[in-house]
């Protein structure tokens, strides 16, 4: 998108109403149009489409309009499966066809290296999708409340504090639907309370299932605001007798007034405290609160790509940095010499050393602390430069110490991951003085939302 003149903004009202092309989509699934040069993000408008709209919020360099009606529709518009589609707001583009969200998503990150990176023609590959993008989320974590007397288990609607009921949900495996549903009727059958924010009282403040796509062992946590559930006998017994597919029921408790979902104990109420998962040749043991990816089929597909972009031959150490539990790096290990992860969360680097201990991966090691402080350290002092980095930063991108750090030490290639393609394009912005960018594959890890991860090499100038 380029910036309009500031002497062009034309002077836009909360209440006005406008007709508007929309000719592309935003980061968060939005229709992007133009009044006067001014942009305009309307909820729920596709790129191709003429759409009548009422600001709902005017702001200096952008406004936000609600969609009134579709004067001309988009030929991959169709119509949301979900019964609860426009109250939930989970999946912001289940009204869109799914060969046209892969598409929308290449251009997301084309544009996004177009405006920050300054590049005219990126390489940017079509976005890898998946055969059935239904189904796919691995863990259900749904709030709890209550509405008109009765129990209810969700999420929360974008904006806004209203719980919204899902009795299922589309992108959900069913086994995570059906853990969820089962508890939240014992719970109200057994009249335990649900915590009530506004009050700070009651117990049970969120359901979380989770299902191993690789072995169907299945999981659920309970998040309360007590360490004390009353019935709690009653209710594991119940929860065993209602579904047998259960391996584990854990507890977590969270008393305090916050939006983070679990607190810092974790109790086991019945069975094993973990589930058995795969990734590939991988295995993990997942205790309630460890990380792993939402989406298995996409993240194998993920890493290959990473691997890809590697171009490892075995004679390699590469750096893995923002490793979390290890996954990346792990999967990257049989194909290097060496890989060594570093990670600011010691318990997410404790994981990662268990999962490489776990898969016999004796040419890896985890180390807590900050990139850009281990990796300068280790060329100085031991004179370990890294052939191959691989980045997987957080949507706020990488730290510029780090950026410095990697310009410093110069890695032959580096293999950027992100969720966020504007930082993404900022960063590699930045590296392109002495970085060619070689590559770029996005890959759909959460259909139906406007959530797209990216791949991206980049190869040392000096390199031949």
């Amino acid at each position: 998108m380029k910036p309009y003149p500031k002497e062009q903004d034309a002077s836009i009202r909360v209440g006005q109403q406008m007709t508007l092309t929309i000719k592309s989509l935003g980061i968060n699934g939005e229709g992007i149009g133009y009044f006067k040069r001014k942009i305009v993000f309307v909820d729920k408008a596709l790129p191709g489409e003429v759409v009548h709209a009422e600001v709902t919020e005017a702001r200096e360099k952008y406004a936000i309009a609600r969609l009134l009606r579709v004067v001309e529709k988009s030929s991959a518009r169709v119509k949301p499966p979900c019964p609860v589609y426009e109250e939930c707001g989970g999946c912001s583009l289940q009204h869109m066809d799914y060969q046209a969200q892969l598409a929308s998503k290449r251009e997301i990150v084309i544009e996004s290296l177009r405006k920050y990176a300054k590049l005219d023609h990126p390489p940017v590959s079509p976005t890898i999708g998946m055969d059935n993008p239904w189904s796919y989320r691995n863990k259900a974590q749904f709030q709890v409340g209550r509405q008109d007397g009765k129990l209810v288990a969700g999420l929360y609607q974008t904006g806004s504090h209203k719980l919204v009921n899902l009795e299922s949900c589309q992108v959900q495996h069913e086994a995570t639907t059906q853990i969820v549903q089962a508890a939240k009727t014992i719970i109200e059958e057994l009249g335990i309370p649900s915590y009530d924010e506004r009050k700070r009282k009651g117990v049970i403040r969120t359901i979380v299932a989770r299902v191993a796509f690789a072995t169907g062992e299945t999981q659920l946590t309970l998040v309360t605001a007590t360490p004390d559930i009353p019935r709690v006998k009653e209710l594991v017994l119940e929860l065993r007798t209602r579904l047998p597919q259960l391996i584990g029921i854990t507890q977590n408790v969270n008393p305090q007034k916050t939006s983070i979902v679990f607190g810092e104990k974790t109790v086991t109420l019945w069975g094993k405290p973990s589930i058995a998962e795969k990734l590939g040749d991988l295995s993990f043991d997942l205790s309630a609160r460890a990380f792993f990816q939402l989406n298995p089929e996409q993240t194998e597909k993920l890493y290959d790509q990473v691997k890809l972009a590697a171009g490892l031959t075995g004679t390699e150490l590469v750096l893995d940095l923002y490793c979390g539990t290890g996954t990346i790096g792990l999967w990257l290990a049989p194909f290097a010499r060496e890989v060594r992860g570093i990670e600011m969360i010691p318990e997410a680097v404790e994981d990662a050393r268990r999962n490489a201990e776990r898969n016999g991966a004796t040419n890896s090691s985890f180390h807590v602390g900050k990139a850009e402080v281990l990796m300068p350290k280790w060329a100085k002092q031991q004179g370990v430069r890294p052939d191959v980095v691989v980045v997987d930063p957080p949507r706020t991108g990488l730290d510029d110490a780090l950026i410095r750090s990697l310009l410093e030490v110069l890695p032959k290639r580096i293999v950027y991951v992100s969720c966020n393609p504007s930082t993404l394009a900022k960063d590699v912005g930045k590296m392109l003085g002495k970085y060619e960018l070689v590559s770029v594959q996005p890959v759909d890890m959460f259909p139906h939302t406007a959530h797209v991860e990216v791949t991206v090499r980049l190869e040392r100038k000096d390199t031949s």
